[in-house]
């Protein structure tokens, strides 16, 4: 058995079923149950509040101080309050600032300094290195990725470079365009919603997007971009400085400073403003 959340029963309806070898009928029940936020105790449940509950010399207002917050707060406010105390599946897939960082003195946290001081007066060439990111970052999930083109400076309606992702082969394959957004900002610094916008705003279907920063990605913007089902794919500040750290360590004897010239070296005649879907044709 698994545990799968605690939940409170909203409604209960008997129905008429029919299975079996014979298709026999047979009455059965069905349940509405409301999963409730477990987020501030990590997802689990105090036995301490179980065995709490079954112990008849306990009080009611006893057993609730080891309720989770959010049963609690149900017990004040009522059924009225399930909207705002429901579990949102897609607050898993979030990930919390602090552990998009590099630690604090950490060699990670250095180089991430470096790359950022390097590119704050010159954010261009940061998109050279992020779509070479993006690109590691994509072959990394053994799938087939072609690169494209850093757009012009201005005009790019939200976009920084393209690329391409191939899915199978022959009849059994298909392309996607990839457009790519770079965001070098100060380490300490967000990526908002509205920033990730531009590039989602110009998704077509089949297209799907990139963004990769030097920053970290709020809360908010990481639960907008699950819930609305964006295909995008976010590159923190951590996931960037390991991509460029990987990179130089295969094939520049780990000099990031050597590293970082390469890439923007073999990418200054790739900027053009050609539409992103020309890349499907390549």
């Amino acid at each position: 058995m698994e545990f799968c959340g605690l939940g409170l029963v909203e409604r209960a309806e008997r129905v008429v079923q029919w299975g079996g070898p014979k298709h026999t009928t047979f009455t059965n029940y069905v349940y509405d149950i409301a999963l409730i936020d477990l987020t501030d105790e990590g997802d689990a449940v105090s036995w301490d509040w179980i065995h709490a509950r079954r112990d008849a010399s306990l009080t009611a207002a006893q057993v609730l101080t080891a309720a989770p917050r959010a049963w609690r707060t149900w017990v004040k406010d009522g059924n009225s309050a399930l909207p705002r105390l429901r579990r949102r599946v897609a607050k898993a897939r979030i990930t919390k600032v602090k552990d998009q960082r590099p630690v604090a003195g950490s060699p990670e946290a250095t180089d991430l300094k470096a790359v950022y001081k390097r590119f704050a007066g010159n954010k261009h060439d940061f998109e050279a290195v992020a779509a070479t990111v993006a690109a590691r970052v994509l072959r990394g999930s053994d799938q087939r990725y072609t690169d494209g083109w850093l757009t012009r400076r201005s005009g790019d309606g939200g976009a920084d470079f393209v690329g391409r992702l191939d899915l199978g082969s022959g009849l059994a394959g298909t392309s996607l365009v990839v457009l790519g957004q770079a965001k070098c900002i100060k380490p300490d610094s967000l990526v908002s919603a509205e920033q990730i916008a531009g590039v989602v705003a110009r998704l077509r279907r089949c297209w799907i997007g990139v963004s990769v920063t030097t920053g970290s990605y709020s809360e908010p913007a990481q639960l907008e971009m699950v819930e609305d089902q964006h295909p995008i794919v976010l590159i923190n500040d951590m996931d960037l400085i390991r991509e460029l750290r990987a990179i130089a360590r295969d094939d520049h004897g780990g000099d990031l400073s050597a590293c970082l010239d390469h890439i923007i070296a073999s990418t200054a005649t790739t900027i053009t403003n050609r539409r992103p879907e020309e890349i499907l044709l390549e």
